[in-house]
């Protein structure tokens, strides 16, 4: 159990209120099917959307949060800059924050990667296969050699983003293509992990290996990051001597 490890799961909401496909899915949105999944492991979940004031992400929100979990699809550019630059410095300050599908396009992976984070993709109703291909990573504890997917969303190399720190996940797709789908940065003294599965037509956060990779992955983010930097104006160590001028 995990009880002091604080999540919240940020969800700009609006599929799941104005398309009936998606509806169906997730009747109180994905964020409430993230927390409903989560909440077996013993973390304390709570949720934020787009359309609260502040995003729901206000400094105190984000203060009381050790791991943000980030989906968004449609309305990336309603999320408001000073907000993203908030987010921004609780990372570097050492908040975790893992990224789910289409969040690659979002305002604040795309700050904190410095890219385009662009990539290629189909909607085509069709199977993924997941590898593990770093099985000591802590993110791969307790899964399987590989697992699939029925049915999902393509996502396709190349995919700009900066060469990850580790490369846990990679996705083979019915159609040929392949993807870096579980990858790994530091920024500051934040962990970030980007996770590609999810698209809103799908029941992938139903699915069990991925609510399990999302929940080794909020205990990997929220780990010890071990001595604390200092910055800002210091004394010397030693006695420095007066330089005597001729």
């Amino acid at each position: 159990m995990n009880p002091n490890i604080r999540v919240t799961i940020w969800n700009e909401f609006r599929h799941e209120r104005y398309n009936p496909e998606v509806m169906k899915i997730y009747p109180e949105g994905i964020h409430r099917a993230l927390q409903n999944g989560l909440s077996p492991f013993g973390f304390e979940v709570s949720t934020a959307t787009l359309d609260e004031p502040e995003h729901g992400l206000t400094e105190a929100t984000l203060g009381a949060t050790d791991v943000l979990i980030w989906w968004g699809h449609q309305a990336h550019d309603e999320v408001d800059d000073g907000i993203v630059q908030r987010v921004q410095e609780r990372v570097l300050q050492g908040m975790g924050l893992i990224v789910l599908h289409s969040g690659h396009y979002s305002k604040i992976f795309k700050k904190l990667m410095g890219t385009t984070c662009a990539l290629k993709w189909r909607e085509a109703d069709e199977k993924e296969r997941l590898w593990i291909v770093k099985p000591t990573h802590p993110i791969a504890l307790g899964l399987p050699e590989y697992f699939e997917l029925d049915e999902e969303e393509m996502y396709g190399e190349f995919f700009d983003v900066p060469d990850p720190d580790e490369l846990v996940l990679v996705s083979w797709f019915e159609g040929g293509e392949v993807f870096r789908s579980g990858i790994t940065y530091t920024r500051g003294q934040g962990k970030i992990f980007y996770f590609r599965p999810g698209h809103e037509t799908y029941p992938t956060y139903y699915q069990e290996p991925i609510i399990r990779i999302i929940a080794n992955a909020i205990k990997w983010a929220a780990s010890d990051r071990g001595a604390s930097p200092f910055y800002g104006n210091v004394k010397p160590l030693e006695i420095i001597t007066p330089k005597v001028t001729p």
